[in-house]
C-alpha cells in the first residue's frame, strides 16, 4: 500500500452512472460515490435533482491515491469520456443537472484543472470550446443506494447498453494499462 495521502476529486459530466462505471475500474481509485453537488437544497432526492430546479448536478466523488493515479490523469480521462463542449447536456440527458463541472477541493486542483483544460483545448480533442464549469467544492450528497455501482449491477439494462457501454469501451481502449486487475478481466465491461 502506498503511504501517500488520499485525495478527493468531484466531477460532473452528465449522468453519474457513466462516470462511476469508468472511474471505479482505475488503479489508484479507492472509492467512487455517485451523488449531487453544486446546488442550494440540502439533501436533495434524485427526483428533485432531475427536476432541474435545485441547482445540483449529478456528480461522482472519487477518493484516490495520488501516488498511483494523479488528479491530472483523472481529468484527462474525464475530458475523453464526456463532451465538455455542450451546455447542460450529455447525449440524451438534458438540463442543468447534467452540466459539465469540476468542483475543486484545493488551490492545486484549481491550477491543475485550468492547465488541463488549456492543454485539452489546444490538442483539439473536441471541435468546440469547453464549457466546463470550475467551482469550489460544495456539499456533496450521496445519491440513493440504488444509484451506487449502477452499471456494474445493471449492465444489461437498455440505458446501460446504449449510453454507458460505449463510453466504457472507449475508455478501456485508451486506458487498458491503468485498469485494476479485476476490472481488466471483468466481462461486464
Amino acid at each position: 500500500m502506498n503511504d501517500n495521502k488520499r485525495e478527493i476529486a468531484t466531477l460532473a459530466g452528465g449522468c453519474f452512472w457513466c462516470l462511476e462505471a469508468v472511474y471505479e475500474q482505475l488503479r489508484g481509485v479507492e472509492k467512487v460515490v455517485s451523488g449531487y453537488t453544486g446546488g442550494h437544497v440540502p439533501s436533495p432526492s434524485y427526483e428533485q435533482v432531475c427536476g432541474g430546479r435545485t441547482g445540483h448536478v449529478e456528480a461522482v466523488q472519487i477518493t484516490f491515491d495520488p501516488g498511483i493515479i494523479s488528479y491530472r490523469e483523472l481529468l484527462k480521462i474525464f475530458f475523453v469520456i464526456h463532451d465538455p463542449t455542450t451546455m447542460n447536456r450529455q447525449g440524451p440527458d438534458t438540463g442543468p443537472q447534467y452540466r459539465s463541472a469540476i468542483f475543486v477541493h484545493t488551490s492545486e486542483q484549481q491550477t491543475t484543472t485550468e492547465e488541463v483544460i488549456t492543454e485539452m483545448e489546444a490538442a483539439r480533442i473536441w471541435d468546440q470550446p469547453f464549457v466546463t464549469e470550475i467551482a469550489p467544492e460544495t456539499a456533496f450528497f450521496a445519491a440513493e443506494e440504488y444509484h451506487q455501482q449502477y452499471y456494474r449491477t445493471n449492465a444489461y439494462e437498455p440505458y446501460c447498453q446504449v449510453i454507458i457501454a460505449p463510453k466504457v469501451a472507449k475508455f478501456r481502449k485508451g486506458y487498458m494499462e491503468k485498469l485494476k486487475p479485476e476490472a481488466a478481466s471483468a466481462i461486464y465491461y
